[in-house]
């Protein structure tokens, strides 16, 4: 099959913020007496607000909200250590010269995402999609259909590049063919992924002559 744009999860896929989301919500639980392991098990992929709504069930919305600023800011002054992944840089240009359309759809806010994007020194998207532009995050479909809606494409025809159970899912539920970077044994749906790598920089990209491409993994 041949596709015609991409459409690519940041944390975890472009940018190593690993250390960084850690250090953030791992403090934020000290403070409220949660275990880090409990909180790092189910923040990945997901919307800020969607894990504090979780980890603080029963509170008034004016709180839950009150601790997203105090967190993004926190997640958005802090990039020690942020960096781009194996192969997400060369990848980037590859498509800049190629000329195939590409988007950042990610979960985070588009404080947090900007930071973590300059720090990595990527290359500017077309379209940058975050969590202010979506009343459903991943794992709905939401996030990947609105980011081929704004790269003029239909979703079946975009490739969607993520690394987190939620995001995988998303992407399956828009249509998206996906490609699983170095993805958790347990994520659901896993057997319907196109390729699984453990890096961008497996990723070959072939494009034809009426501007659709195909994807495989490097020899």
């Amino acid at each position: 099959m041949t596709y015609r744009g991409f459409l690519f999860d940041l944390d975890g896929t472009l940018v190593d913020s690993l250390p960084a989301v850690e250090r953030a919500w791992s403090q934020w639980g000290a403070r409220h007496g949660i275990a880090a392991d409990e909180i790092l098990d189910f923040i990945h992929g997901k919307q800020a607000i969607t894990s504090l709504r979780h980890f603080m069930a029963g509170q008034p919305e004016a709180a839950i909200q009150a601790e997203f600023v105090a967190l993004e800011q926190a997640e958005a002054a802090d990039t020690e250590g942020v960096q781009a992944l194996p192969g997400a840089v060369s990848l980037l240009n590859r498509l800049n010269a190629l000329q195939i359309p590409w988007a950042i759809v990610t979960s985070g806010s588009m404080p947090v995402a900007q930071a973590r994007h300059r720090a990595a020194g990527l290359p500017m998207p077309e379209v940058f999609i975050t969590a202010e532009q979506v009343a459903k995050g991943k794992p709905d479909p939401d996030p990947y259909l609105l980011g081929a809606e704004k790269l003029g494409l239909a979703a079946a025809s975009c490739v969607v590049a993520e690394d987190a159970p939620a995001g995988i899912v998303s992407g399956l539920s828009a249509g998206c063919a996906v490609v699983a970077i170095k993805p958790s044994a347990h994520t659901p749906r896993l057997n319907e992924v196109a390729l699984q790598l453990d890096s961008l920089a497996q990723l070959a990209i072939t494009r034809e002559s009426d501007g659709s491409f195909s994807f495989a993994q490097k020899p």
